[in-house]
């Protein structure tokens, strides 16, 4: 790719809000996994509830990626995160000012952080809508590196919450957010190519489409599984391996900057090679890693490692999808951000909720996590049976200059 072509092509400042508040969001999104120790102490929380704890936001942030999704096609994308960022910091100010008491009292905060996750239904059409096809991969991943948010939490949370206690994390947190606030507000242009607005009926005939349901399910596993692990590996190094929570938040921060950080080389291999083999290759590597980690490896060093590796794969499968996305549905690209970002939510919901579980119920997380690897393999299957006729149709050469 001509580096010079790409920094031409679209709005370099747009991109890099939307990274930003990208970014942001997501590190308040995945906030409850690394004070999960201390609110899971302090509340006296099972295994089960810590999972639902940390799976709440991540499902809240999936269904109102539908909600996103919508006012990004009605209002347009700045408008629709700036709503959405301005409900974060007055869920954060109140938890901080008021407190969080009771389990049922944060799993209502985590509804309002669900709020941080549908920030990816206006992110990316917002970075999106400024680039041609040839660079889709490429701008899809540098804004969807905004995933690295969930790192920032991992990494500075524990370490906060020991030395202020972690409800004062909401207040802190609030600082960096209101900065990324106002620095969007100058940063970001809407592109002036937006499709018109949507009714009901336009967004309800996307779904008769079965290759929406096919791209629902492919995120479902690659960005379901790292939001899955960056919300619970917190929990995970503490109760399977001893470690303080400072410590398996380095640890945690580093599997998910792995992720978040090849996410645009992800997108920039989808662009070069084609989105559905890079795709393949990445569903079969999660699948392994996965299986490997959940047999409880001895030490933590090595957990660490295979959780890295998966994450990796996640990483890039995500940008790998979000080539794809815009290339099928360059028209309703709002409606399936949001669409495709809501099963990609579900999904981590699922995975973090089915670790907790599995952990009360057998023991161990290894049925957690073997069930996942057989949903991405599962998703490899499903990819080899469609990936013909995507480039026959949508994806044929006289169509389009992406690659497929």
């Amino acid at each position: 790719m001509d580096k010079k072509s790409f920094l031409h092509a679209g709005h370099l400042p747009t991109l890099l809000a939307a990274f930003l508040y990208f970014d942001l969001a997501f590190m308040v999104w995945v906030l409850l996994g690394p004070l999960g120790v201390g609110i899971a102490r302090d509340l006296g929380l099972s295994h089960a509830e810590k999972g639902l704890m940390v799976a709440t936001p991540v499902l809240a942030g999936a269904l109102l990626r539908i909600v996103m999704g919508i006012l990004v096609d009605r209002l347009s994308p700045k408008k629709a995160a700036i709503i959405g960022q301005l409900v974060v910091i007055v869920a954060m100010a109140y938890a901080w000012q008021i407190g969080i008491h009771s389990y049922r009292e944060v799993l209502l905060l985590g509804l309002f952080l669900g709020v941080a996750g549908a920030s990816f239904a206006a992110a990316l059409p917002l970075a999106s809508r400024w680039y041609p096809a040839e660079h889709q991969g490429t701008a899809m991943g540098i804004a969807g590196a905004g995933n690295s948010g969930t790192a920032l939490a991992a990494l500075f949370a524990p370490g906060l919450a020991a030395a202020f206690g972690w409800v004062n994390v909401f207040g802190i947190v609030l600082v960096p957010l209101v900065l990324v606030l106002i620095a969007f507000l100058f940063m970001a242009k809407d592109a002036p190519d937006a499709p018109p607005p949507k009714t009901l009926a336009e967004y309800l005939k996307v779904l008769k489409d079965k290759d929406a349901w096919w791209f629902m399910f492919f995120y479902s596993v690659t960005f379901g599984g790292f939001v899955g692990l960056a919300s619970s590996l917190v929990i995970y190094f503490n109760t399977q391996y001893g470690l303080d929570p400072k410590t398996a938040g380095f640890f945690t921060a580093g599997c998910v900057f792995a992720g978040s950080l090849v996410r645009p080389i992800g997108g920039y291999v989808a662009d070069r090679v084609g989105g559905v083999k890079s795709l393949s290759v990445m569903y079969i590597l999660a699948a392994i890693f996965l299986a490997v980690v959940s047999v409880g490896l001895p030490a933590a060093w090595m957990a660490l490692v295979v959780f890295v590796c998966a994450m990796l794969a996640l990483g890039m499968g995500n940008g790998a999808v979000f080539q794809l996305v815009p290339q099928r549905f360059k028209k309703e690209i709002g409606v399936m951000t949001g669409l495709v970002g809501m099963a990609g939510g579900v999904g981590g919901f699922y995975l973090a909720s089915s670790l907790g579980y599995s952990k009360q119920l057998t023991g161990s997380y290894q049925l957690g996590f073997m069930i996942f690897a057989a949903l991405a393999i599962l998703a490899l299957f499903g990819l080899t049976s469609v990936k013909t006729r995507w480039r026959t149709t949508w994806g044929a050469s006289y169509l389009t200059t992406a690659k497929i």
